[in-house]
């Protein structure tokens, strides 16, 4: 494996030991910190949204306290839709959907962070920008059996936005912990109720989050 196939474009140096894992003639041109959502499990990862001129990439390594790789990938020939998402109750994300027809990834990270790759994406598969869509649920998404660059503004509520999930679940871990706490010092009658609620809403939490990851 050459070194110089393993140099990024000028001023892209990609994440910590990304190099290790790229394939022949790929290089970085976009690297960020942000959200990999691959429908697997029922969050998203935090890690690297990696741009190469062959895959789009979400990324990370840890050597403390153990070692641990994440890495998740679709090459770029493979993509047939790509969707940038502007969600109601979400004011500090944005949300970028890539599709191959099989699988769907969606990442969130940072307006100006979305908008760069967005566009790098288009620039490097060649394709241009071809609707503006406005989506009434955040599940409209409609396939397209060749490549496709939209944006949308997706309409959701509250109760079914990754802020709404989030604050459900969080609030459901807090009613857990409060319950717990006023069972040993108040008694079963005042804590078993709210522990009960915790529970309720944390798993209503993954419920939704699931539903969202398999539609």
């Amino acid at each position: 494996m050459s070194q110089e196939r393993r140099q990024a474009p000028t001023g892209v140096k990609g994440p910590k030991n990304i190099q290790q894992h790229l394939q022949e003639g790929e290089v970085v041109l976009f690297s960020a910190p942000g959200f990999w959502d691959n429908g697997e499990v029922n969050y998203s990862t935090a890690c690297e949204l990696v741009l190469t001129n062959q895959r789009i990439i979400g990324y990370y390594t840890k050597s403390f306290p153990r070692e641990h790789l994440f890495l998740d990938s679709l090459p770029l020939a493979d993509l047939t839709q790509v969707s940038l998402r502007q969600k109601n109750y979400e004011p500090l994300f944005r949300e970028l959907l890539v599709s191959d027809g099989a699988r769907k990834i969606y990442m969130r990270t940072s307006r100006r962070h979305i908008e760069r790759l967005y566009a790098l994406l288009s620039e490097t598969t060649g394709k241009g920008e071809a609707t503006t869509q406005d989506a009434a649920t955040e599940d409209n998404s409609t396939p397209h059996q060749s490549p496709s660059y939209a944006r949308q503004k997706v309409r959701t509520s509250f109760e079914s936005s990754s802020l709404g999930i989030t604050v459900l679940f969080v609030g459901g871990l807090l009613l857990e912990i409060i319950g717990v706490m006023l069972w040993r010092t108040q008694g079963a009658a005042i804590g078993i109720p709210l522990c009960i609620a915790g529970l309720v809403a944390v798993t209503t939490a993954l419920l939704v989050r699931r539903q969202r990851t398999l539609s």
